[in-house]
């Protein structure tokens, strides 16, 4: 026994198939000479798959074990590496499961792609939910040949390239040895079988395009690009396979009143600069009164206080966006616009002068914003002092 197999792949000599397996591909990996550029990795590569080659083999690793070797020239028909030993398993190793070909034909049945609708909504849609009925032009499963893709009494035959197999075997000579590889039949695409009396409806895919309406529920809370999972109303599968899903996914118009921050919306009110020196109490309409089933919440009432400024910010509770697939609701943020007269009577304007002299304002000094004091502005103007 010239070499220990089992120490080449180490692994016990109880190992299985699939812990044989596993060990050499591991080893594979590392040690092939596309991947490996050591002295030795030509050499070391082979090795471990001459012993893979005869633990795999029962009858080979039978008469290993009685101290034989089943590769040498003397052995049960072994000629070690490169002379009728598989290269399944090498493929099998970089590139997965079957790359050998030997997964076998695949089903005509397949599961169906899934579809992306876009869908466009105003803000208190968006905020409250609602429902749609949609349009959607998708694959359906063929009504003449009910999926199976052939003629009325037609079933699939054989194919007599790949024989039922769904691939076919390619060998090329490489410094390493054969190499043995498949692809999936070119006269039946891989299926082991042929149509040869396809429907003349879908041609044998056993789907057609069809349109058809659906009735969608838009949860309360979506927001600009949400997405709305709808299961199995997607694209049919080649063969009458189950269909993929719908993903409807939300776009949401403009508001001419409201804006929207997350759960938040805000607004501006404009009052006039009376209002806004000795405050007021004005009713302020809400998003629900763009919805007919919430007159009862179209209103809601806004303090302004004495001596509210231009630009101050009122929050009113939860009267905002309701939490999506939550509980509560954001805040209603409203912007206070101070409104100042353009035009003035000369009873009007005798007024306010009257006022400003109360206030000694006739000639007010310009006073700078405390947002200037960090800006390049402001240290400018500091300069100057």
């Amino acid at each position: 026994m010239a070499q220990d197999y089992y120490a080449l792949l180490d692994v016990s000599r109880e190992a299985g198939n699939d812990e044989l397996k596993k060990a050499y591909r591991k080893l594979a990996r590392r040690l092939h000479p596309d991947v490996n550029d050591a002295p030795d990795a030509a050499d070391r590569f082979k090795e471990v798959t001459n012993a893979y080659e005869v633990l795999s083999d029962p009858q080979k690793r039978a008469v290993y074990d009685r101290g034989g070797d089943p590769l040498s020239s003397g052995g049960m028909g072994g000629g070690g590496f490169g002379q009728g030993f598989s290269f399944d398993d090498i493929m099998d190793a970089f590139f997965g499961q079957g790359a050998g070909g030997r997964g076998g034909p695949r089903s005509r049945v397949q599961r169906g792609q899934d579809a992306l609708l876009r869908m466009t909504i105003d803000l208190a849609e968006a905020a409250f939910g609602a429902t749609h009925e949609i349009k959607v032009d998708t694959a359906v499963t063929c009504g003449t040949c009910d999926g199976r893709g052939g003629a009325e009494g037609a079933e699939p035959v054989t194919c007599g390239t790949c024989h039922g197999h769904g691939d076919v075997q390619h060998v090329q000579r490489s410094p390493l040895g054969n190499i043995r590889t498949s692809r999936p039949c070119p006269t039946c695409q891989g299926f082991g079988s042929v149509i040869a009396d396809p429907c003349d409806e879908c041609g044998g895919d056993g789907r057609v395009r069809s349109r058809r309406s659906l009735s969608v529920t838009i949860p309360p809370g979506v927001d600009q690009g949400t997405r709305i999972q709808m299961p199995g109303e997607g694209e049919v599968g080649p063969g009458g396979g189950p269909a993929g899903d719908l993903y409807l996914e939300i776009n949401v118009g403009p508001h001419e009143v409201f804006t929207r921050r997350g759960d938040e919306l805000r607004c501006q009110v404009t009052v006039p600069m009376t209002a806004a020196a000795l405050g007021v109490h004005v009713e302020l309409p809400t998003l629900e009164a763009d919805l007919t089933d919430h007159e009862d919440a179209s209103v809601v009432g806004l303090d302004i206080t004495p001596g509210t400024q231009a630009g101050d910010l009122i929050t009113v509770r939860a009267q905002g966006v309701p939490r999506l697939r939550s509980v509560g609701r954001g805040d209603l943020v409203v912007e206070v616009v101070v409104e100042t007269p353009t035009r003035l009577d000369d009873e009007q304007r005798e007024l306010l002068k009257k006022l400003a002299a109360v206030r000694d304002e006739e000639q007010p000094e310009a006073r700078m914003s405390d947002a200037h004091r960090g800006s390049v502005f402001g240290r400018i103007k500091g300069a100057f002092r």
